[in-house]
């Protein structure tokens, strides 16, 4: 099992960075957020929503697949691993698991910072889901989580844009595809118990979990998003959020879920979750649950391209601003007790 703690990354990469030879206050961020499209996501999620995947549950082939198509991606797009060399996988081993789960990995891939590499953003997605039944039925998780698991490769590859142009961003970018939620957020978990990069240096993670349907309250208006934690620990990040939405996608963010006495509980209910309770503001993703949730229904011909391009767009944004502004977003609430 590799565990490896970065907690001194100044020198190296810092070198990596020393190349930059343009000011990135200069740059729309726009011009790299079109390169999300929904015809690559469409693209990428018929594939890996796809029968050959066999639903991806955790310690299965399906999964096993599903991790190595990530990996092959993020090697296309020139971006690297953390953990070193041709390896991108953190194991996750059998024993954090109850019920005969086999030894799984999370898939992780980095951008180095050109100026505050010691900092990092994390983007994150759960890229496991259900598997298959007694009848070999597969579900193949199109919505849950693929879209959000193509969503962080198409971010990932506008960050890939942005520094080829020489517009490397300030503070580092974790590309976390994490194994394990259907099963309790397993994935997360071993992540923040044995962290690649220190906690104390980890500035936010944006986690997207289901951002290609729409719910049954959004029948007359599906340009929304829902937002969860965004305020629960830094007030300047829901601030960010919001100014970023604003001047750029111009989503309905809406906050329902938000609530704290909304019996779903969704900000306990996913990866982000793992992180906020480490003291890490977050802000969660989210389309809301629909008809085929956990069904072998929830199918990649469902998915409304348009508004997971749109969306997509938005984390991409959010995080450009935060890795790149000045600060870190600034923890001024306390971390949420345990669910």
């Amino acid at each position: 099992m590799k565990k490896v703690l970065f907690s001194a990354l100044t020198v190296v990469l810092v070198g990596c960075g020393a190349h930059q030879s343009k000011q990135i206050e200069d740059i729309n961020p726009m011009e790299f957020a079109e390169s999300i499209t929904s015809k690559e996501l469409k693209e990428h999620l018929y594939i890996f929503a796809s029968d050959e995947f066999q639903g991806r549950e955790t310690g299965e082939p399906g999964q096993k697949m599903a991790a190595e198509y990530l990996k092959k991606e993020y090697k296309a797009l020139n971006i690297v691993s953390p953990i070193g060399g041709d390896d991108y996988y953190q194991e996750v081993p059998a024993a954090m698991f109850r019920g005969g789960v086999k030894d799984s990995e999370n898939v992780l891939a980095y951008i180095p910072g050109s100026e505050k590499p010691n900092e990092i953003l994390v983007i994150s997605s759960h890229y496991d889901h259900v598997g298959m039944d007694d009848e070999g039925n597969i579900f193949n998780g199109a919505d849950d989580d693929g879209s959000g698991t193509v969503a962080v490769l198409e971010i990932a590859e506008a960050f890939a844009k942005a520094r080829k142009e020489g517009f490397t961003p300030k503070r580092s970018i974790l590309f976390l595809n994490v194994t394990g939620e259907e099963k309790g957020l397993i994935g997360s978990k071993f992540y923040t118990d044995n962290p690649v990069f220190a906690l104390a240096q980890t500035v936010a993670d944006l986690n997207i979990d289901m951002i290609g349907r729409t719910d049954a309250a959004h029948k007359k208006n599906d340009n929304y998003v829902y937002l969860i934690g965004s305020d629960k620990l830094s007030s300047e990040l829901h601030k960010l959020s919001e100014e970023v939405n604003a001047k750029y996608t111009k989503l309905d963010l809406d906050y329902t879920y938000n609530d704290e006495n909304d019996p779903n509980r969704f900000y306990y209910r996913s990866d982000h979750y793992n992180f906020a309770k480490n003291n890490i503001p977050i802000i969660f993703y989210f389309n809301g649950v629909h008809a085929d949730y956990h069904k072998i229904s929830d199918t990649p011909d469902k998915i409304r391209y348009d508004l997971l391009e749109k969306r997509a767009r938005l984390v991409f944004l959010t995080a450009w601003e935060i890795a790149n502004r000045d600060e870190r977003p600034f923890v001024d609430k306390p971390a949420p007790a345990s669910n």
